[in-house]
């Protein structure tokens, strides 16, 4: 299959932005089928124009990519025209096990050549366990698909799920696959062990912000170092009293012992300073949370920020209390490119 990092494609006729339908999703799950949490396809049934494996990229699709030889290829998965009875499939190892809450399937740029319909099935399959031992159920039945549209499709209750097999009826090519869900972070995590509590590939999200018209929010917990600029959160320069904020809701409960805020790539942006705020709150709902954050105890006081900078803090031995979430706040504006919270998982506290 054709590698898809970021040195490996030149991108022509280039359709940026988050689909609308996705927007209520990204904000509030991870998508499992990111290539950047590890997720692979391991079988499929044809490849013959596309490979499967650029369903997962994270970027928006494009007409065409070509690889590094100059060989050029639809930016997408694409099948040649099925001829018998039957359908065209690939399994998808997802980055991390989770529940899942939907999916979107993307067939931007496919027009005349886009499946009549498609269905997903799902599989809980640990341990290095073959697939021929998995035991497939219906998450999504049958449903029809149209061209050149990010459609989201909302899933029921799937329980845990590791693999998911999606089916093109009978044939055709689709751009992009989004599997979006919350991961299971009792399997990425050890109780005592030090870890990034913070980081989405374990677990955590972004709960809300309070402005984020620069960069998505959820990038200051997304997997690796930023790569490019522009690619972290940022908010618009603040006219009004007061400062910005992000919470985020750990991988798991624990007690912080370190915080790492990155502002590489922001040099005339980057905010003046940081601190944190957090509190035990696993019951409460996300919007009764959002609004309480204001008032929780302080975590770490305010610190100095500079511009293109990794900064390492350790948290005073008093605040290393067992929390759940945690409120980020920036001073008054400005952008961050990552944020690590460093802590042992505490789940029996």
């Amino acid at each position: 299959m054709v590698a898809s990092g970021s040195n490996d494609k030149i991108l022509i006729r280039e359709r940026a932005g988050v689909p609308q339908a996705y927007a209520a999703y990204e904000q509030t799950h991870v998508n499992l089928a990111d290539e950047r949490l590890g997720a692979k396809v391991v079988a499929a049934s044809d490849e013959w124009y596309a490979p499967a494996q650029r369903l997962l990229d994270p970027a928006q699709p494009n007409y065409y990519y070509h690889d590094d030889e100059g060989m050029r290829y639809v930016d997408g998965w694409e099948t040649s025209r099925r001829r018998a009875a039957g359908h065209e499939w690939c399994v998808i190892g997802l980055g991390r096990p989770g529940e899942l809450a939907a999916v979107g399937i993307d067939t931007r740029f496919f027009t005349g050549n886009y499946p009549l319909a498609v269905s997903i099935e799902g599989c809980a399959l640990d341990g290095g366990a073959p697939l021929e031992e998995a035991v497939w159920r219906p998450l999504l039945p049958i449903t029809p698909a149209a061209g050149d549209t990010p459609a989201l499709h909302p899933l029921e209750r799937t329980g845990r799920i590791t693999h998911i097999r999606l089916n093109m009826h009978p044939d055709g090519g689709m751009a992009r696959l989004r599997v979006f869900g919350k991961i299971d972070g009792t399997s990425t995590l050890a109780e005592g062990e030090l870890a990034d509590l913070a980081a989405l590939e374990n677990g955590a999200c972004v709960l809300g912000c309070s402005d984020s018209h620069f960069g998505s929010v959820n990038a200051l917990i997304a997997p690796g170092p930023s790569v490019a600029w522009g690619k972290g959160w940022e908010s618009r320069r603040k006219r009004t009293p007061g400062h910005d904020w992000a919470v985020i809701a750990l991988a798991t409960p624990g007690r912080i012992e370190q915080a790492l805020v990155d502002t590489k790539y922001y040099t005339g942006n980057f905010p003046a300073g940081f601190s944190l705020q957090g509190a035990c709150a696993a019951d409460v709902p996300p919007a009764l949370i959002l609004n309480e954050a204001m008032h929780w105890p302080e975590l770490l006081d305010r610190q100095a920020l500079q511009g293109g900078s990794e900064h390492l803090v350790p948290l005073p031995e008093h605040a290393q209390r067992i929390v759940t979430h945690v409120r980020l706040n920036i001073y008054p504006d400005g952008g961050v490119t990552r944020l690590r919270l460093f802590g042992r998982p505490a789940r029996g506290a």
